[in-house]
């Protein structure tokens, strides 16, 4: 679990820093505002990201109103699939019911998309 928690702070990290050095990554957050969460399934770890005027902040606790939500059944799956080499690990987590999502997809793509840019 806390290795799983420490993922998601450094993901944050992450879209911080690129959100200050990396053109391609500030262009994809412009004119964005909504928050996003990910977490367990038992809501023991959980992450949200505001993004709004071009910045991503984080909190490690949950939002009230998240755009929307993924949640992994367990820190072990979402660490190993986050982690993962295969770029199908995320579809095939959500086949096999190990991913849940939640709220507004066109979001949910929109995080995928971005999901390039969060490789240490």
């Amino acid at each position: 679990m806390i290795k799983f928690r420490l993922l998601l702070w450094l993901m944050a990290r992450m879209m911080k820093k690129a959100a200050k050095t990396n053109a391609e990554f500030r262009a994809q957050l412009e004119g964005k505002d909504f928050v996003f969460q990910i977490q367990t399934e038992d809501k023991q770890t959980v992450r949200h990201f505001v993004v709004k005027d071009g910045k991503v902040k984080s909190k490690g606790k949950a939002h009230a109103d998240p755009a929307f939500t993924i949640s992994f059944v367990s820190a072990h799956k979402g660490l190993k699939i986050m982690t993962a080499k295969d770029r199908n690990a995320f579809m095939r987590g959500i086949q096999e019911k190990d991913i849940l999502l939640s709220g507004d997809l066109t979001k949910l793509m929109w995080f995928q998309g971005i999901s390039k840019y969060l490789k240490p």
